[in-house]
């Protein structure tokens, strides 16, 4: 009795103290913008408009071979009445196709020549707004000779799965051939998209089937090489291929495919051992998380939603739906037994309900299922422009409206984050680049001063969680009027707005949201 009564004197105390403790935080937050200094603005917050913002938002599915015309695709959507495209509401445009296209001969690079549908594919996207994002697939197995001809005739090792197909030729990744040749082709499209302005991301492993990271060949399967040695090769490929990739594309995010087999050579079955680690390993270096069975059931099970939450707000994490519904998969059959025969809006229900658990900061109109998308679920499509990824905005700003130059003044700025996601600002290749600033501007717009809030770190923004920041400030600048504005910026880029802010309101061409004017005495 007596221990039971000094465990609930102790609990009592604990319970007490984190309660003052919750209060002191409130209690400080609240006597921040109590005690600060000029005037309050609240900004119109923006709940429904599609940004394009880097890393979040709906992902357009291009390929290698597709036309230029693909961007002028109309679905028709009934709730609004009226015909739209995909790129409308798209923020980045992703290629998944064979090396073999962009590679096709020793020297030759696809995206390089203005003749190739690769080139007109890629540029299309890039004239209309839209970063790409890559997946360079090798394996042959299913799809053909993806791993151009020329690395094989210099002898690159290789199987061939069914004697029925001799031209469906999967390289062994630890053959110095293949390498050599993957290598020299990494380094070249590095060199010309390893630019935050041209590329999204990049899908940085590309190997076994559908270059998903999930039965890859490292032995002839003849042989039946003993497990620890299959898993000695996987973790020296993963290092190779990482390292490849890590090294070359610097500023670029990097994503792998986070599932239990990750680079063994089955598909599916229990979680191997080391698919956790690895996968850590790889993190690491700088990766985010990419999945490609988002509402496939049979699949995306227990131990991937247990990772990805574990990763939850320290990686982005990408979707991509499992089931391909117009007439590819049986999705019907799937072990949830919510998908109804020739109800494909059952799928993206399923689809949006495992991205809103895993908390994705983008989603995919992928190639066979983005008509139905718009035709059947546009209100999940709308929803997550609304409520998925990150959507930031400034809610309460104080600013003076009559400052003294040189004199030191306080800006207080709160900020929120309305989407389920997070600005992966905490990632190496940005390593925090993106800041809050404050400018001024003069009669005609031009910026004149930016001051930059080292210490708002859009990152530790999470879902209705607002955060208060008090910036202390001299303008040098001379005597006359000017206009408080606001964004986030790139200190990467001159400190130019990087970010499009959720905001109704006057907004400059180049991205500055403008709050009251001020006169610099």
């Amino acid at each position: 009795m007596k221990k039971m009564n000094y465990k609930m004197i102790g609990s009592k105390i604990l319970i007490a103290a984190l309660c003052m403790l919750a209060f002191a935080c409130k209690k400080n937050n609240n006597e921040t913008e109590k005690q600060a200094e000029g005037t309050l603005v609240k900004p119109n917050y923006n709940r429904n408009t599609m940004f394009r913002n880097p890393l979040n938002g709906w992902v357009m599915y291009g390929s290698g071979t597709v036309q230029p015309g693909y961007w002028d695709t109309e679905y028709y959507v009934p709730d609004l009445g009226k015909k739209v495209k995909a790129i409308d509401y798209a923020s980045a445009c992703y290629i998944r196709t064979r090396w073999a296209n962009f590679n096709p001969s020793n020297g030759v690079y696809a995206w390089r020549d203005p003749s190739t549908a690769l080139y007109k594919m890629i540029k299309g996207a890039q004239d209309r707004g839209l970063p790409i994002a890559f997946r360079i697939v090798v394996d042959g197995r299913d799809q053909g000779l993806n791993t151009p001809q020329f690395v094989f005739d210099a002898g690159a090792k290789y199987i061939t799965e069914d004697p029925k197909f001799p031209d469906r030729r999967t390289p062994l990744p630890q053959d110095p051939i293949f390498r050599q040749h993957y290598a020299k082709f990494i380094e070249e499209l590095a060199k010309d998209f390893n630019d935050p302005k041209k590329t999204s991301f990049i899908d940085a492993y590309g190997l076994g089937k559908w270059g998903e990271a999930h039965n890859v060949i490292y032995f002839d399967p003849a042989a039946n090489a003993p497990k620890d040695k299959i898993e000695q090769a996987k973790e020296e490929v993963m290092d190779w291929i990482s390292d490849l990739y890590v090294k070359n594309f610097s500023k670029i995010p990097l994503a792998i495919n986070y599932h239990r087999v990750v680079g063994d050579p089955v598909s599916w079955g229990s979680a191997n051992p080391n698919s956790d680690r690895l996968l850590k390993k790889l993190i690491n270096k700088g990766y985010i998380l990419r999945q490609d069975a988002f509402g496939m059931t049979d699949y995306y099970q227990s131990w991937e939603k247990a990772f990805a939450k574990t990763w939850n707000f320290k990686r982005p994490i990408l979707m991509e739906g499992g089931w391909i519904t117009s007439g590819t998969h049986r999705y019907w059959t799937d072990p949830s037994g919510k998908y109804r025969e020739g109800h494909p809006e059952d799928v993206r229900k399923g689809e949006f309900d495992s991205s809103l658990e895993a908390a994705v900061n983008m989603m995919d109109f992928r190639v066979g299922d983005t008509e139905s998308w718009f035709t059947k679920s546009f209100t999940l499509v709308q929803r997550f422009i609304s409520e998925g990824g990150y959507r930031l905005y400034p809610e309460r700003v104080y600013v003076p409206e009559k400052v003294s130059a040189n004199t030191e003044t306080t800006i207080t700025h709160r900020w929120r984050n309305m989407g389920w996601g997070y600005l992966p600002n905490n990632i190496p290749q940005w390593n925090y680049k993106y800041k809050v600033a404050f400018a001024l501007l003069d009669g005609s717009g031009t910026v004149k001063k930016i001051i930059v809030d080292q210490y708002g770190e859009p990152s530790t923004w999470l879902k209705s969680s607002a955060t208060t920041y008090e910036l202390k400030t001299k303008l040098d600048v001379p005597a006359g009027a000017y206009t408080w504005a606001v964004a986030i910026v790139d200190t990467t880029n001159d400190n130019k707005p990087g970010i499009r802010l959720a905001v109704n309101g006057d907004m400059t061409t180049d991205g500055w949201y403008k709050l009251i004017n001020v006169q610099v005495q």
